[in-house]
């Protein structure tokens, strides 16, 4: 599918679509979390970071400096985006600008970037109109970082996902050896501390829980287990699940 556009900044979703907001730390594990959840009942899926990681590479592509705000939001309004599926393998396949960055878009150094821009004001304000536009029926699972204190305020379940720093650099250094991508582990623990300190920092939409938050913290759990205790919250918010 392509990335929703819409041309109203305030636009709200509609109250006859639920939604589920999944959010939480790098490393977390909320992405893997929030695209089985979305398979299993059926609903769409908005993987915001993917938003922010795009509107980094294109900044990148087109020679924007990493500090230009005013381009990179120009860059987040104007994503020529699509997510489909990859004929041969059957899995993800990212295009930007009908180029495939499906690995680029999974690199620690894409994420590392996309960290910087998600600070900017103006680019998050840029991208806020397109996510709520995920909001279709017969429901979405939203993953982010501030999906339940700012994109989807009123979503009748919240979920923040934790893990300790150690737990999340593991995580991410398995992904990245399984995609074939180069990884230190040491590197890759200094990277999400201090991506937790930009991300609870920034002046806008700083990550932290929303008050009305189910709080998991997934240290020492299985996907199973993860997966299972949210299904659990999801069919007690939502009966027709």
């Amino acid at each position: 599918m392509s990335v929703p556009t819409t041309g109203d900044t305030q636009e709200t979703v509609p109250s006859s679509v639920p939604v589920i907001a999944i959010d939480g730390p790098s490393g977390s594990g909320k992405g893997t979390i929030a695209r089985l959840l979305a398979g299993r009942i059926g609903w769409h899926l908005l993987d915001s970071g993917a938003l922010y990681r795009l509107t980094a590479l294109a900044g990148a592509a087109r020679g924007l400096d990493p500090a230009d705000e005013p381009g990179h939001a120009a860059v987040a309004r104007t994503l020529d985006a699509r997510f489909e599926v990859d004929p041969e393998t059957g899995g993800e396949r990212v295009l930007l600008d009908v180029r495939d960055v499906t690995l680029d878009l999974r690199a620690e150094s894409t994420g590392n970037m996309a960290s910087v821009v998600a600070v900017m004001p103006a680019v998050r304000a840029a991208l806020l109109d397109r996510q709520r536009a995920f909001a279709q029926p017969p429901g979405l699972v939203a993953d982010g970082r501030d999906m339940g204190t700012v994109v989807f305020p009123a979503a009748a379940l919240k979920v923040f996902l934790t893990a300790s720093a150690e737990e999340r650099a593991r995580r991410r250094y398995n992904q990245l050896k399984e995609k074939g991508l180069a990884a230190n582990l040491a590197g890759l623990s200094q990277e999400i501390l201090e991506r937790d300190r930009r991300d609870s920092a920034r002046s806008v939409a700083p990550l932290r829980p929303a008050t009305d938050a189910v709080v998991i913290d997934s240290t020492g759990m299985t996907v199973d287990d993860v997966l299972n205790r949210i299904l659990a919250l999801a069919r007690g918010a939502f009966p027709a699940i």
